[in-house]
C-alpha cells in the first residue's frame, strides 16, 4: 500500500469519527425520545436547526461563540420542552392518540418551526465563523480541522454526561423505567408522566446545543432539518433504541461508513451505504447493535 492510500485511509478513518461525534449529538435527543418514552418526536431535527439560528443571532450581535451560546441557553429549550410534552400528553398520549395523531402533531410543530424561520430570516444559508472555524491540525499525514474536533468534543461530553446521569442517579434510572413498566414507577411513589416531561424536555435541550455544532461544521437554511430526520432516527435504531453507548457506535459506524464512502466512491453514494448498512444490521439484530 502506497503513502497517498495509507493517507486518505487514516484521513478517511479521522474525518468518520469527528463527524460521528457529531452525529451523536443530533441523535442523543432521540435516543431518549424514541428510545425511552416512545415518544416519535419527528420534529426534534427542526429543533436542532432553531438551536443553530439562536446560537446565529447572538454569535452575530454579541460575538459570543455559538457552544457557550448553546449552553447558556439550554434551560430555554428545556422549558420549551417541557411545555411541548404538557400539550403533547393532554392531547394525545392520555387519550390513547399517541400512534398516529400524535406523529401528525410533531410533523405540525416541524412545518410550523420551519415556516417561522423562513418569515424570519429567509433562505439564505447563515454561517458562523470562529476563531477555529479555519485552524487546522496537522498530525503527520492526518488533518485535524477544529471546526470538527471541538463539535466532536462537545458532543462526547455531552453524551457521556447523559450516560452518567442514566446510570447513577434516581431520575436517571427512572427515565429507563418509565417507558417499560410505569405502573411500578407509580408503586415507588414516581409520577411516570412528570418523568417522561422532564425526560422530553432534557431531550430537546440537547437538540440547542446540538444545533450550535452544527452551524459551526456547515451553513444552516430553515428547511435543512428534514435531511437530518433519517440521519439521527438510523443512527438510533442501528445502535439500540435506549442505549447512550449504542447511540456513539451507531453514530461512530454511519460516520466512518460516509466517510470511506465519499473519500473512495464520492459523496452521492454515502447516504445509500449507510442506510444499507442500517438494514444489514437489523437484519442480522433487529434490536440494534447495543439494544435491550
Amino acid at each position: 500500500m502506497d503513502q497517498t492510500t495509507t493517507s486518505l485511509i487514516l484521513n478517511a478513518l479521522v474525518s468518520g469519527l469527528l463527524l460521528a461525534g457529531f452525529y451523536a449529538a443530533v441523535s442523543v435527543g432521540i435516543a431518549i425520545a424514541f428510545g425511552m418514552l416512545d415518544v416519535v418526536n419527528i420534529a426534534h431535527p427542526a429543533f436542532i436547526v432553531l438551536g443553530s439560528y439562536v446560537a446565529y443571532v447572538v454569535n452575530k450581535w454579541l460575538g459570543v461563540d455559538p457552544i457557550v451560546v448553546a449552553v447558556v441557553l439550554s434551560p430555554a429549550f428545556f422549558l420549551l420542552g417541557a411545555a411541548i410534552y404538557r400539550v403533547y400528553y393532554l392531547a394525545f398520549e392520555r387519550r390513547g392518540q399517541e400512534s398516529l395523531r400524535g406523529l401528525a402533531f410533531f410533523f405540525g410543530i416541524l412545518f410550523i418551526t420551519e415556516v417561522v424561520l423562513i418569515l424570519a430570516f429567509g433562505v439564505d444559508y447563515r454561517l458562523v465563523t470562529t476563531r477555529y472555524s479555519d485552524v487546522t491540525w496537522r498530525l503527520g499525514g492526518v488533518d485535524l480541522p477544529l471546526r470538527l474536533a471541538v463539535p466532536f468534543v462537545v458532543s462526547l461530553a455531552m453524551t457521556l454526561s447523559l450516560q452518567a446521569l442514566l446510570g447513577r442517579t434516581f431520575f436517571g434510572r427512572s427515565m429507563l423505567a418509565v417507558a417499560q413498566d410505569p405502573f411500578a414507577l407509580q408503586l415507588m411513589g414516581v409520577n411516570p408522566v412528570r418523568v417522561k416531561q422532564w425526560a422530553f424536555a432534557l431531550s430537546l435541550a440537547t437538540a440547542g446545543i446540538a444545533g450550535a455544532l452544527l452551524i459551526i461544521i456547515q451553513p444552516v437554511q430553515p428547511s435543512l432539518g428534514r435531511e437530518y430526520i433519517g440521519l439521527v432516527f438510523a443512527v438510533t435504531v442501528l445502535g439500540g433504541l435506549g442505549s447512550i453507548y449504542g447511540t456513539l457506535a451507531g453514530a461512530a459506524i454511519l460516520g466512518v461508513a460516509e466517510s470511506f464512502t465519499s473519500t473512495f466512491f464520492g459523496p452521492s453514494w454515502a447516504p445509500a451505504v449507510s442506510f444499507g448498512l442500517l438494514l444489514a444490521a437489523l437484519a442480522l439484530r433487529p434490536a440494534g447493535l447495543l439494544g435491550r
